[in-house]
């Protein structure tokens, strides 16, 4: 794992030094912000002489001066080296999330439908959204803080012990009041991180519809464009949380009030030590002023080890995923610039989801280029799993699915998904424009190239009566529209895609007899010249095929016509008595 956090760590290495060298620079301004005071107190105030050489010789108003100038300076550099350095090590933090995310997010889109269908979509959202911050936790929040914590305590802890261990034992005596005042500081930070979750909440969205929609992205191949919406929407999230994080390092000084509790209780011990005589009045400044610092790393490293341990699961849960082996392998073959031809073969094929749990059997089907081929058969034949070997969705256990006389294994998956336009069951719409949603395939299309495509899913009219027609937009899961006219959207999607092979799911199965038959007079006009694949149960609809495949406990049992199989009276002709179609 350390070599993999290394990995988004190394382009930011200078950046890393640089803090590093800012925390070494801020601890040794920390060792050395009471001495001027008690140079003021020990030597200004009594007229004991300094014992340093340079200064040995001036007067007490010059040093008295020289120790208010320093005091200022000290404290002035300080303050501004800790914003600098809360703002470098948090942007590393915050950048290395980003690559993380981005990595995560990439590899996932192009995952095959096998991998989608074995995980939890909400268990994806999970480790996008939630477990890729662990790496800053694991860095930035965890080891880093822990190295400069435990530096600048060493410094402050070798000093006071040398001046008094029994105030040193005293001071750290009171370390858990301060855990516990720091934990229930949050009111303020509250409002930036309402803010920063609701930002965090776009991007679950995002990547939910994203994760919901794997299959119509894969197959218009828009990987790329809903990566970039991703990323936008993160950057925004990221950002949030830097405002976030910046607020609660202002607010750190909330904690003083419980430092001066513990102050008062050293004062009270050193007071006494004093008055015997065991430490001087500058001694006591000193010590008390490293108390107030000494409290920040204890409590930095009494909490950062149980971040380390729940930031280790969260980068192994990111690592499991970026670690899976893409089963879908890309090809290095491209179509000429004419596409495909169409003619498609598939050769002894066979498919199972589940090792030896077969969902198709030998399948061997021989489909001429422009062929329109219906495939029907009962619920869960393997219908659509068998459609979805030729775009490669998902690829066969045996056998091999040919495209133009090649395997489609060879093919670059975006150029072999661009010779396909497909209606896939459920239909899905995205929470954009309708016009958007049309053209998601094609959006490089002319408003009248989108109209004509609507007009051949007979969804234009409908269309054109809602109140900003094209432009309006789809609710989300497009609640906005009926089940049909989300159907005649994606209808008109595939339409406009213009593809060489037409795939339909199911193309009207949510709508009334009459707006059937005036889609299918639409989808009869696309399929002259394209390899066409139906799956449906009404007759008005596989009765024009080609060729049908009958489909039956996941192998071919009948093809052909439609009148050759109603006349063969096999299991296509009971079917058609029991009115085949109207209910699956």
């Amino acid at each position: 794992m350390r070599r993999e956090i290394f990995k988004y760590l190394r382009p930011y290495r200078v950046p890393f030094a640089l803090a590093l060298l800012q925390v070494f620079l801020i601890s040794a301004f920390e060792i050395l912000k009471p001495w001027p005071m008690k140079i003021v107190i020990d030597n200004v105030l009594t007229g004991k002489p300094v014992s340093w050489t340079l200064v040995s010789s001036f007067s007490q108003d010059s040093i008295l001066l020289l120790s208010c100038a320093g005091l200022v300076l000290i404290y002035l550099f300080l303050g501004g080296m800790t914003i600098v350095n809360n703002y470098t090590t948090i942007r590393i933090g915050q950048r290395m999330v980003n690559d993380f995310r981005s990595d995560l997010y990439s590899h996932l889109q192009r995952l095959s439908l096998a991998f989608h269908s074995r995980r939890q979509v909400g268990d994806l959202l999970y480790r996008i959204t939630a477990d890729t911050f662990s790496i800053q936790a694991l860095t930035m929040n965890g080891v880093f803080p822990i190295v400069t914590a435990t530096a600048l305590l060493g410094m402050m802890f070798f000093v006071m012990i040398r001046l008094d261990w029994q105030l040193t034992i005293l001071a750290l005596s009171i370390c858990p009041a301060l855990i516990l005042t720091i934990s229930l500081m949050s009111r303020k930070i509250v409002v930036a991180a309402t803010h920063y979750r609701e930002r965090e909440s776009e991007v679950y969205s995002v990547v939910q519809r994203a994760m919901s929609a794997i299959r119509i992205i894969q197959a218009f191949t828009k990987e790329e464009e809903e990566h970039r919406k991703f990323m936008r929407a993160s950057t925004e999230s990221l950002g949030a949380s830097l405002r976030m994080f910046t607020l609660q390092t202002i607010y750190s000084g909330v904690v003083d009030g419980v430092m001066a509790v513990g102050t008062a209780c050293v004062i009270w011990i050193g007071a006494k030590h004093v008055l015997e005589g065991s430490l001087s009045v500058g001694d006591i400044v000193v010590f008390t002023s490293y108390l107030a610092s000494l409290y920040a790393p204890i409590n930095t490293i009494s909490q950062t080890w149980g971040v380390i341990q729940t930031a280790k699961v969260g980068v192994q849960r990111v690592l499991e995923i970026l670690n899976v082996e893409r089963d879908m392998k890309d090809g290095s073959r491209v179509f000429p610039g004419e596409g495909a031809k169409g003619e498609i073969l598939l050769e002894n094929v066979s498919f199972s989801y589940v090792q030896d749990q077969p969902v198709l059997k030998n399948i061997s089907v021989h489909v001429q280029s422009g062929q329109t081929v219906a495939i029907v058969g009962p619920t869960g034949v393997g219908k659509s799993t068998l459609v979805s070997l030729v775009p490669r969705f998902y690829d066969p256990v045996e056998g091999r699915v040919l495209l133009d006389g090649v395997d489609v294994r060879e093919y670059q998956l975006k150029s072999l998904r661009h010779q396909i336009s497909m209606v896939l069951q459920p239909p899905l719409v995205f929470p954009i424009s309708i016009k958007e949603n049309i053209a998601y395939g094609r959006p490089e299309a002319s408003d009248e190239q989108i109209i004509e495509a609507a007009r051949l899913a007979r969804i234009h009219d409908s269309v054109m009566r809602l109140p900003k027609g094209y432009d309006t937009p789809v609710g989300e899961q497009g609640t906005t529209l009926s089940e049909g006219e989300r159907q005649r959207v994606t209808i008109a999607r595939a339409i406009l895609r213009d593809a060489p092979i037409l795939i339909l799911d199911e193309p009207t199965s949510s709508v009334d007899a009459e707006t059937e038959a005036a889609i299918m007079d639409g989808l009869n006009q696309l399929m002259v010249g394209r390899t066409t694949f139906i799956i449906a149960h009404r007759l008005s609809t596989v009765r024009a095929a080609d060729k049908i495949l009958v489909l039956r406990a996941g192998e071919v049992v009948e093809q052909g016509s439609f009148e050759d199989l109603v006349r063969a009276g096999g299991f296509f002709a009971s079917l058609y008595r029991t009115q085949f179609g109207l209910v699956e």
